[in-house]
């Protein structure tokens, strides 16, 4: 079992978490090793099992084979190529690895019975890394991250558009171009949207100093800085631990591991940074002209992300689709958890990019992928992109009108033929199945009208009694082990997970639990789906990987409002200690100007800002920002702060302590496969 690491005192682990979330995904350096188990080795290092005869048949179907002969993808994917560097490795300055293409190089290999042949060639092309044109005077880095950089050519400058996850990516992006096509100063970033493998690197290509002059214009959706940093506040820790299982970051990059996220190979985990745009897009058909490139924007607010545009470019006639179109059915729900997605705004933002820009495009590049070329092609395109977000929400609805519930829902749909066998709308990152249950949730939540579903029995309660029906957990997991040997693996998992949550020491049973989510993993199509069942396979042999996230995103905590944290420490709360004691407090924040109430009653915490310190608190507290930062990267624990000359108190400490002691630690590896 890995061990656990716990650092810092309450106060600091507390405000550790309200960050995590943040970043996309928050583990520890993956496993860097290219171990290339072949088929006939029966168990990897990593413990992972040789792919079973049913995995083997459904992954060599006539149906992969007919789908996967067509190479046009990989022309496209080349298409413009101007470098590419066979030893990139980018290292944080700590030397700790951030993005290294090699980790992949088994993706050079025909495909292994332990991947779906469709995910190892988005994979493939996904590797696929270097400078490319993609029309005179546009360019694309691919490859060196989730997302692509893009850059546009001005009269004396250029204009870069999505600067990635990191700081790192970004800067050796950016050093790619220069090497490539001469040095020219940045005079324009552009931010498609609000999730950080957009935005994160954007410190790696132009300086705050330089934005904040007038140097170097920074160009955003409307709230796209609320957007960015308040997303995963609220809910970060939860999100952090189930991003690294979507991403599968703890997973070693082999044919039985990691092969690629579908969207991008992975999240580059190095420094991230974030800044307030000077310019702020609001309305479709806004236009601006910078360093004599014209540029008409297409504001889409919540379709792929809460804050999103996309921006079309007349002398190149070329439209930038940011997200809200790419290479594979995107998420209306993504496995890390937010909001869901509306496939209806969704769909009909296509169709009106279609309309003002289809007919006017020679090319669409993206924020992800590979572009597409041609009037016809586009068109294509675009159809596809929006026809399969409106079928996935007038089908979830009409089969709900017959009564179908999610799961019946997802396991009927079906895509026609023509959206079926188009490469561009398949479930390499979302799927059909988990798409559809979105919609169902968007529209009647939570509760699918069953009524034993109401208030069914807690996890760990019914699978006790799940064994106890069985007749004791040796005959459950007979019964387990005989759909395993028929390839039924949703089925032995159902059972073996009962087993896992009945009696968690039980070898058999975890192992059983591992082997089936191997199977499943295996055969997915979908990048994601692969890595949480293998993710949860890992971590049932091996224990929870430790997470450590908040040293790369100081700037971005420096962006997040202090309401916003405020409001996290309310979903802290241990609400049963609290009882019916009431507290007040004046929190004054003396470098930002800023004054905070706080009140806790009913076991509920409020918080408002105030213009004026308010009469009748327990105490009132005096802090810097820059300290309470240090608070939350936990540079600073309780003691430090009762002692720092920047934290100062006025009236009960008792009371203070009393209540910062009522806010719980979270658990940034809580169990997800086990009880």
């Amino acid at each position: 079992m890995r061990a656990k690491s716990k650092g810092g005192g309450r106060v600091g682990c507390f405000m550790a978490s309200l960050v995590a979330g943040v970043l996309v995904a928050c583990s520890p350096d993956a496993p860097q090793e290219v171990a290339t188990p072949t088929d006939e080795v029966s168990v990897d290092v990593h413990g992972f099992h040789a792919p079973e005869p049913a995995t083997r048949a459904a992954n060599q179907s006539a149906q992969w084979q007919a789908l996967l002969a067509d190479d046009t993808d990989f022309e496209l994917a080349l298409r413009g190529l101007i470098a590419s560097d066979p030893d990139l490795d980018i290292r944080t300055a700590e030397g700790r690895p951030v993005w290294h293409p090699a980790d992949y190089g088994f993706l050079d290999a025909e495909v292994p019975g332990s991947v779906n042949p469709s995910l190892w060639r988005q994979s493939q092309l996904a590797n696929i890394h270097g400078l490319f044109e993609v029309v005179p005077g546009i360019y694309q880095v691919r490859g060196y991250d989730l997302a692509n950089m893009s850059i546009i050519e001005g009269e004396t400058g250029r204009i870069l558009i999505d600067p990635l996850t990191s700081v790192e990516t970004a800067r050796a992006a950016l050093d790619l171009v220069n090497r490539e096509l001469g040095e020219r100063p940045v005079v324009a970033v552009i931010l498609t949207h609000s999730h950080i493998d957009h935005f994160g690197g954007l410190a790696g290509v132009v300086s705050s100093e330089q934005i904040a002059s007038g140097e170097v214009a920074l160009i955003a959706p409307e709230q796209f800085l609320e957007e960015s940093v308040s997303e995963n506040v609220l809910a970060g820790t939860i999100m952090a631990r189930r991003a690294s299982y979507m991403y599968g970051m703890a997973l070693p990059r082999t044919p039985r591991g990691h092969v690629g996220s579908g969207l991008g190979q992975h999240p580059a985990i190095g420094t991230h940074t974030i800044d307030a745009p000077t310019h702020s897009i609001s309305e479709t058909g806004t236009t601006l002209v910078v360093d004599g490139v014209e540029m008409e924007f297409q504001h889409t607010p919540h379709t792929e992300a809460p804050a999103e545009m996309t921006i079309y470019f007349p002398q190149f006639q070329a439209w930038c689709g940011a997200e809200i179109v790419s290479r594979t059915m995107h998420n209306l729900y993504t496995l890390r958890g937010a909001q869901v997605r509306s496939a209806l705004a969704w769909s009909s933002a296509i169709e009106q990019s279609r309309q003002l820009y289809g007919g006017r495009s020679q090319v669409v590049f993206n924020s992800h992928h590979w572009p597409v070329w041609g009037e016809d092609e586009i068109d294509a395109y675009l159809i596809a992109q929006r026809d399969v977000y409106k079928f996935i929400h007038d089908q979830t609805l009409r089969l709900a009108g017959q009564g179908l519930r999610p799961d019946e829902i997802a396991e009927t749909l079906r895509l026609p033929e023509s959206l079926d066998r188009t490469f561009a709308v398949r479930g390499y990152y979302g799927t059909l199945k988990h798409n559809a249950r979105a919609v169902y949730q968007y529209y009647f939540g939570w509760y699918d009208a069953v009524p034993a579903h109401l208030d069914p029995l807690p996890r760990t309660e019914a699978a006790q009694l799940y064994v106890d029906g069985f007749g004791g957990l040796d005959a459950l997991l007979t019964v387990a082990q005989s759909g395993f040997e028929a390839g039924n693996y949703r089925w032995s998992a159902e059972l073996a997970q009962h087993g896992v949550f009945a009696q968690p020491a039980s070898q058999a049973a975890r192992d059983l639990l591992a082997r089936s989510y191997e199977q499943m993993g295996y055969q997915a199509e979908s990048g994601p789906w692969r890595d949480v069942y293998l993710s949860a396979a890992l971590e049932l042999r091996e224990g929870v990987a430790q997470q450590d996230a908040t040293a790369a995103a100081t700037d971005i905590l420096s962006a997040i409002p202090l309401d916003q944290f405020f409001m996290s420490m309310a979903t802290r709360l241990d609400a049963e200690r609290a009882g019916d004691r009431a507290m007040r407090f004046n929190f004054v924040f003396t470098d930002a100007d800023e004054i905070h109430l706080l009140e806790v009653v009913n076991g509920v915490m409020h918080h408002t800002q105030v213009l004026v310190e308010a009469d009748e608190v327990d105490a009132t507290v005096r802090v810097t920002r820059d300290f309470w930062l240090r608070l939350i990267q936990q540079e600073a624990g309780l003691l430090q702060m009762i002692a720092s000359s920047e934290f100062a108190i006025e009236g009960d400490r008792g009371k203070l302590l009393g209540f910062f002691g009522l806010l719980e630690q979270p658990d940034e590896e809580f169990a997800i496969v086990t009880p």
